[in-house]
């Protein structure tokens, strides 16, 4: 519609040569990681690792901190590389179980959900295998873990200021006298319920693994990626990548992506091997569902892209680039934040926006960040952050299904997501890039 309506683009042209060249281009840099990150996900689901890290942190925290305890359960398994909406759906059963027990109200299930599945460890902790985090790193020569102690300053603030939040709300719900509440489709209560909350296992989940080895794989993702980015690709002989063939690039722009590739194909492995007798007769069936798994996410993220650089191609983005490269002159941090938050709105997607931001100002904001002096780890994790702000409004679509999950409504439980997935980020993003702004990258 808006190159019918701009009149001076050719349709099927800007159709083949310009949609489907940045749609292809996206596909082509990122298939791998969306691919293998749905597999280990998938991997972990089935082999019943998800529920074993769900289980053994409520059952550490126990009920008398079940916000913080649903926080954390989220926040490991998503840190590890599972995803969020494989994530919802494991937690869900403990956290309506948890509450119910404290008598803390459902409406509150899922900011608890959102706060640990997408906020900071999707786009603020260092090493975060979410393709939010990964997504930056061929545009500014960066790895996973670019300007971490930025990333955990921002996490901190994402962390113990959204926990502060739902257990204010539950304060103020228990000084009203509101308990759980009436949900008579809720999960039926475990009859052999332990204490603390937990739930107990039930028949699928008797084969379990034990919590070393369900948390294994997870150590083993973050350790490896850290260990290939900067102890051992940086000794490969990589001169060939100079070459045409090979994009002309250097090692320094495709070190991150190769560091995540190989973590997560090792980490796959050993979730097999460390699962086999519960994964052996299911794994060409997790394999095969965890790679469909990905075709729909990378697909729906690429059409955006192409989308934006068919936006980008009129005469009137001009307009639009240029205001927004005008917010503020002296300090690009703060356009590139406004940029990618606005179009993360716009589009209700993190992966999104973000993607857009980048495929069509990317490079502007390398040359503008170089000639400012700015180290390219400050415009990664300022990047990423601002990708998790107001992604995250009532029409994104991970909100609409953790809320279908959780059986309630936007009426109900948006206001404690707003405020945890949006507000609060944000708030960790102005103080990012103050911080950023005084001190550079760190």
């Amino acid at each position: 519609m808006a190159v019918l309506f701009a009149g001076d683009l050719p349709l099927l042209a800007t159709y083949t040569q310009v949609f489907m060249s940045a749609a292809g281009r996206f596909v082509t840099t990122y298939f791998p990681l969306f691919l293998l990150g749905a597999l280990f996900g998938k991997l972990m689901d089935d082999s019943g690792s998800a529920r074993t890290i769900a289980h053994w942190i409520v059952e550490k925290l126990g009920a008398e901190r079940s916000i913080l305890a649903v926080v954390l359960a989220c926040g490991i398994l998503t840190y590890g590389g599972v995803s969020l909406f494989v994530v919802a759906f494991a937690v869900y059963p403990i956290a309506v179980a948890l509450f119910r027990e404290a008598q803390i109200p459902k409406r509150l299930v899922p900011g608890a959900i959102a706060l640990g599945s997408f906020t900071f460890t999707m786009t603020a902790l260092p090493g975060t295998p979410a393709i939010q985090n990964l997504i930056p790193m061929p545009y500014f020569g960066t790895d996973a873990f670019a300007a971490p102690g930025l990333g955990m300053v921002a996490a901190a603030i994402m962390l113990v200021g959204g926990t502060a939040w739902l257990s204010w709300r539950h304060h103020r719900a228990h000084a009203a006298g509101e308990g759980y509440g009436n949900h008579p489709d809720d999960p039926r209560p475990e009859p052999r319920a332990r204490s603390a909350g937990a739930m107990a296992l039930d028949r699928d989940e008797v084969a379990a693994p034990g919590i070393l080895v369900a948390v294994l794989p997870i150590v083993m993702v973050i350790a490896l990626n850290y260990t290939f980015t900067n102890f051992l690709i940086p000794t490969w002989d990589t001169g060939y990548l100079a070459e045409p063939e090979y994009g002309a690039t250097t090692v320094a722009k495709v070190q991150g992506t190769w560091a995540i590739i190989i973590a997560l194909i090792v980490s796959s492995v050993a979730v097999v091997a460390l699962n086999w007798r519960v994964l052996r007769d299911r794994v060409a069936t997790s394999i095969n569902e965890g790679s469909l798994g990905s075709l729909l996410p990378i697909f729906n993220t690429a059409s955006e892209v192409g989308y934006g650089a068919v936006i980008a191609s009129l005469a009137a983005f001009t307009i639009l680039r240029d205001f927004v490269l005008n917010l503020s002159p002296d300090n690009p941090l703060i356009s590139l934040a406004v940029a990618v938050n606005v179009l993360a709105g716009v589009t209700g997607s993190a992966s999104g926006g973000m993607s857009i931001a980048l495929e069509t100002l990317g490079s502007t904001y390398a040359q503008l960040g170089e000639a400012a002096g700015i180290n390219p780890e400050l415009l990664h994790r300022i990047t990423s952050i601002s990708s998790g702000g107001f992604d995250a409004l009532p029409h994104n679509g991970a909100v609409i299904t953790l809320l279908a999950i959780c059986k309630l409504t936007h009426r109900q439980s948006y206001v404690d997501i707003m405020m945890v997935a949006v507000v609060i980020p944000v708030t960790s993003l102005i103080v990012i890039i103050a911080l950023g702004t005084m001190f550079g990258s760190f």
